[in-house]
């Protein structure tokens, strides 16, 4: 059902997703640029004698990232959770090249085994999470796995540059421009966009929550759904409870860890920009949404914010906000029960929504 000529890079594009995170592809002085002429190259070149990368932020995001995989760490195998392919098996996986701003974006197409291939499904648009410098499509599998099967849904999971070598507004801009196309193109990958939602983890929940305003001021067709697990709704972080409790002392991350991204992702940019921090954002005209965040995640004080200005500003909101569950909880199959219980009612809020936009 996928148009085939969805499936291959088209002559003369690039995947503007690839590299950032490969050290194969680039190496940790992308972000770092010399000019023979300059005249602080004498001062540049002392530097480089004693360290490489000359720059801090280049020599920053290396760690992070080879950090964040575990390069060089031997797991207990007896804590290995099951993969995605182990847990939720009954869905079918592809990838397709999505136009965006500058080339193509890779993204990965999940559809519940067994459906006739010439139905159209319901579309979730997935962002992964990372805080905005790490991370693929490929790391979030069982969650857009367990999204398509729990919803029977065609779920498209979009790759975007990242931060800190492209910072704000790239990284929306590439999720931004994978959600346009399918709103125009559903039919060529088996979606039918009759029911079309936007969804995302930690970073990519705040593509998820920042799409419906950009749509609004751009007067683009608005998801019919958002879904946002650990939702990541506030840059203005110092400003909760939760926050100022919680992150010194956080294990998923830390204020160390939110202070580097913040700086990574709005290197320029207001904190309060309503596409950076969905909350500050004109909320009346919001899709019906689904927030899950546990109460052990330093951000849960602006989600359940997040979730107040919606209902104040009349929108359907389901919350789950499980007690003692740090963020992350719905990352991994069979670790937490409440795992579970989020993709169940998150199933349980979409279904009516699909069901009355399909309906017919």
């Amino acid at each position: 059902m996928v148009d085939p000529e969805l499936r291959t890079i088209p002559a003369g594009l690039v995947d503007v997703t690839v590299g950032v995170s490969d050290p194969e592809v680039t190496s940790a002085d992308a972000l770092s640029h010399f000019a023979p002429d300059d005249p602080a190259m004498p001062m540049y070149q002392v530097i480089a004698n004693n360290r490489a990368p000359v720059a801090l932020r280049d020599l920053m995001i290396a760690p992070v990232r080879s950090g964040y995989v575990g390069d060089g760490h031997q797991p207990d195998p007896t804590l290995v959770p099951p993969s995605g392919a182990q847990a939720v098996p009954e869905v079918d996986v592809s990838e397709i090249y999505v136009p965006v701003d500058g080339g193509v974006a890779r993204c990965q197409l999940y559809r519940p085994t067994g459906t006739d291939p010439e139905e159209l499904l319901p579309v979730l648009v997935y962002f992964h999470g990372g805080g905005f410098t790490v991370g693929s499509s490929d790391d979030c599998d069982f969650l857009t796995r367990k999204l398509a099967a729990t919803n029977r849904a065609l779920v498209v999971s979009a790759n975007y540059r990242l931060a800190p070598e492209f910072p704000f507004p790239v990284p929306l801009d590439d999720a931004y421009g994978v959600y346009r196309w399918v709103t125009g193109n559903a039919s060529r990958i088996g979606g039918d966009t009759r029911f079309l939602g936007v969804a995302g983890d930690s970073s990519g929940s705040n593509f998820a929550a920042a799409i419906p305003l950009r749509c609004a001021d751009d007067g683009v067709r608005t998801p019919d759904a958002v879904v946002l697990l650990g939702a990541m709704v506030d840059f203005q972080f110092e400003r909760w409870s939760s926050f100022r409790e919680q992150a010194p002392r956080g294990i998923v991350y830390d204020t160390a860890f939110t202070g580097f991204i913040r700086g990574a992702y709005l290197p320029t940019t207001p904190w309060d920009h309503p596409y950076a921090s969905p909350i500050e954002g004109d909320l009346h005209a919001f899709p019906p949404t689904v927030i899950a965040t546990g109460t052990h995640d330093p951000i849960i004080d602006s989600a359940r914010a997040f979730a107040d200005r919606l209902g104040e500003a009349g929108t359907s909101v389901t919350t789950y906000f499980p007690a003692g569950m740090p963020h992350g909880f719905y990352f991994f199959p069979g670790v937490h029960p409440e795992e579970d219980v989020a993709y169940r009612i998150v199933a349980d809020a979409l279904a009516p929504l699909i069901s009355m936009a399909t309906a017919g």
